[in-house]
C-alpha cells in the first residue's frame, strides 16, 4: 500500500508557473491565461517569494476604468484605486505572500485556505524559496484513496492499537470514504476515541461507530450466596 500523503510536499505541484516583481500587467494576463491559473508567485533574486498577484489583484483596473469612484469610495478602497493604477506584478501583488512550508499538514494547509480565503499557497523553504505550490484540488487527493487502502490503515493504526485483544472481532467496513465500525467492546470510552482516530485517517469522509459494551460475564456459583 502506497504511504497516506500526510504533508504538503506529498501532494504539492512542484513546477511552478511565476512572474518576477517587474512582469507588466499584460504579461500576467496572458501568463494566467495560458497556464490557467488564477494567482501567481511573485519572485526576486534566485526565487524568493515576496508577493502573490492574483485575478483579484488586476480586477480594479477594468473596474475602475471608465468611472471616478466618489470621496467616499476613495477613503473605503485606497489600495484598490493603487491597483487600478499599477503596471507591473511589484505594484499589483499582495504582500507578504501568505505561503506554506513543504512539512505542513494538509489540515494546517487547508485552514490557511479557509481562513484567509485564497485557493493556493505557495510552498516556500526556511530561507523563504519556492519549492511549489498547493491548491484546493491538491489538497482533495486524499480523497481519491481507495475503500482497501483506507480499511486497512483503519484495521493497522486504530483497531490494532486500541483493541489489540479484540482486533479478530472488530469489523471495518469503508464504502465511499465512509467507515463503519461495527463489534462489542469491553471499555466503552473508547468509541469516541475509536471515531476521532479513524476520522483522522487521510481519505476518510465520514464515520459510523457501532461499536457496543460487551455484555457482562456471568456470575460465578460463589456469587450466589
Amino acid at each position: 500500500m502506497p504511504e497516506t500523503p500526510h504533508i504538503v510536499s506529498d501532494v504539492m505541484t512542484q513546477t511552478v508557473v511565476a512572474v518576477g516583481r517587474d512582469a507588466s500587467f499584460k504579461e500576467i494576463v496572458q501568463t494566467m491565461e495560458r497556464w490557467k491559473v488564477s494567482a501567481l508567485p511573485v519572485l526576486e533574486g534566485e526565487g524568493r517569494v515576496v508577493g502573490v498577484v492574483s485575478e483579484a489583484d488586476l480586477l480594479p483596473k477594468e473596474e475602475f476604468r471608465d468611472s471616478v469612484p466618489n470621496l467616499y469610495e476613495q477613503r473605503q478602497r485606497l489600495a484598490d484605486l493603487a491597483k487600478a493604477g499599477a503596471v507591473m506584478a511589484g505594484e499589483l501583488m499582495s504582500t507578504p505572500a501568505i505561503t506554506v512550508h513543504p512539512g505542513a499538514t494538509l489540515a494546517q494547509a487547508a485552514r490557511i485556505m479557509a481562513v484567509r480565503r485564497v485557493k493556493r499557497l505557495p510552498v516556500i523553504d526556511d530561507e523563504g524559496m519556492l519549492r511549489g505550490i498547493v491548491s484546493r484540488s491538491d489538497l482533495l487527493k486524499v480523497f481519491l484513496r481507495s475503500d482497501e487502502d483506507i480499511e486497512e490503515e483503519v484495521r493497522r493504526t486504530v483497531v490494532a492499537c486500541l483493541f489489540p485483544a479484540l482486533s479478530h472481532t472488530i469489523h471495518v467496513d469503508v464504502h465511499e470514504g465512509v467507515v463503519t465500525l461495527r463489534g462489542q467492546i469491553q471499555d466503552t470510552s473508547l468509541v469516541s476515541v475509536a471515531a476521532r482516530l479513524v476520522r483522522a485517517v487521510e481519505g476518510v469522509v465520514d464515520v459510523e461507530s457501532q461499536l457496543t459494551g460487551a455484555p457482562a460475564a456471568p456470575a460465578g456459583p460463589e456469587s450466589a450466596h
